[in-house]
């Protein structure tokens, strides 16, 4: 039988999250940068824990301002230092929860210039790696940060977007740039519904792209994004798809 998992970006201020974690079998939790505080972690951790929902952290460039969708020029020392206390403040909620932190997904302009740049990923995973050596990245599939993190020795799970057009390089399209937002419900459930099945995306252009994601991101700041992730759910287990997290890729593999 088919399975998927779905995730959605949680604790962002967007008052969803407890109807969201009723329909997603992952919660990549903001941790302090981009958004997130102890209180809004502590409350969806608790949250997973009581419903069997897998969590993951979801740091970002720490620019609340901008929701972390902007790249920062900064020196390396200094985003990783970010990086280290977003994860560090997660992980230490998680163990007053008493729930474990699964995955590490990143977050906006972190997240894209990893997908970009092998040498940067490297470098952004390597320091996750060396504080939490058996955390799974939650990474877009066919972008560098797979690459990254398999050579640094993370597990894996791939990842695609239900609500994000692609360029036919596999990319995400820039939110800047037309089109980038996917919004209308039949068209986000048939992508969903072809991942599951086909292991295909259909790019901006109509290229189709071959995929081995196994999760799909519902994002949580999409307007009407409760009854988007509702339906996709819906048309998913129609199809006879169950919906559950993911056992991470093996790095070696």
């Amino acid at each position: 039988m088919t399975s998927i998992d779905l995730n959605a970006d949680l604790g962002e201020g967007m008052g969803t999250d407890e109807q969201l974690l009723e329909i997603v079998s992952s919660a990549s939790i903001a941790c302090g940068g981009h958004a997130g505080d102890t209180g809004t972690i502590r409350q969806v951790l608790s949250t997973c824990k009581g419903r069997g929902i897998r969590a993951g952290a979801h740091p970002g460039y720490a620019d609340p301002a901008r929701f972390g969708r902007f790249r920062l020029v900064l020196p390396m020392d200094q985003l990783l230092g970010q990086i280290r206390a977003q994860m560090l403040l997660i992980r230490s909620v998680a163990d007053e929860v008493g729930t474990e932190l699964a995955y590490v997904k990143l977050h906006g302009a972190l997240a894209n210039q990893t997908a970009e740049e092998l040498a940067f990923a490297v470098g952004v995973f390597g320091t996750i790696q060396a504080m939490s050596p058996r955390m799974a990245v939650l990474a877009l599939d066919n972008s560098e940060q797979v690459r990254a993190a398999k050579a640094v020795g993370l597990p894996l799970i791939r990842e695609a977007y239900a609500d994000r057009a692609y360029t036919a390089g596999g990319m995400l399209v820039s939110r800047s740039e037309a089109g980038a937002v996917i919004d209308e419900e039949k068209a986000v459930i048939a992508r969903c519904v072809r991942l599951a099945q086909r292991g295909e995306i259909v790019a901006i252009d109509g290229t189709v792209l071959a995929s081995s994601a196994r999760s799909i991101c519902l994002h949580g700041d999409t307007p009407g994004a409760v009854d988007l992730a509702r339906a996709v759910r819906l048309a998913l287990e129609s199809e006879g798809v169950t919906i559950a997290a993911q056992e991470p890729e093996d790095a070696a593999a």
